[in-house]
């Protein structure tokens, strides 16, 4: 029997494919639970509508995200920190702590208006000193954008 599962099946498929079952696994375990539909002209029908909205949705969602990466590229991240030097000394240049992702995206969103989740950003290594700096971050649909980060001193 032909169902369109209406939730991801273990062993079967995911929400919204189009699967071939056992007749007694289809009318005792998946439609009594509404796991699934019986694939006939109507359904089939809700099910392209379906994945038309869920790829004009996919869609707009990657031209935000493009949108994201290209207003990255001009902005530059202002970061004060703390030195963890002794500058009478003249051994500073190094951080008290690091920079981390909260901060940046903290700062990024205080200056520039712009919203980027912390999980998003790929740090090779921690920031530890005064400078200039480009993070990237995974911004989703294989999309990185780049933030120009400039740590002085405060």
């Amino acid at each position: 029997m032909r169902v369109i599962l209406q939730e991801d099946v273990k062993g079967k498929g995911k929400k919204g494919d189009l699967v071939n079952v056992a007749d007694g696994y289809a009318r005792n375990f998946l439609l009594p639970k509404k796991l699934a539909v019986i694939a006939n002209e109507t359904n089939m029908e809700a099910l392209k509508q379906q994945e038309k909205a869920r790829n004009k949705k996919l869609e707009e969602e990657k031209i935000k995200v493009e949108k994201i990466a290209a207003k990255l590229e001009g902005v530059l991240v202002k970061i004060t920190a703390r030195s963890g030097g002794d500058s009478s000394t003249g051994t500073g240049g190094k951080l008290f702590g690091s920079v981390t992702s909260k901060e940046i995206v903290d700062e990024l969103l205080k200056q520039h208006g712009i919203e980027i989740e912390k999980n998003k950003i790929i740090q090779d290594e921690p920031i530890k000193s005064f400078g200039a700096f480009e993070v990237k971050c995974k911004l989703g649909y294989e999309i990185i954008g780049v933030i120009h980060v400039l740590v002085v001193e405060g």
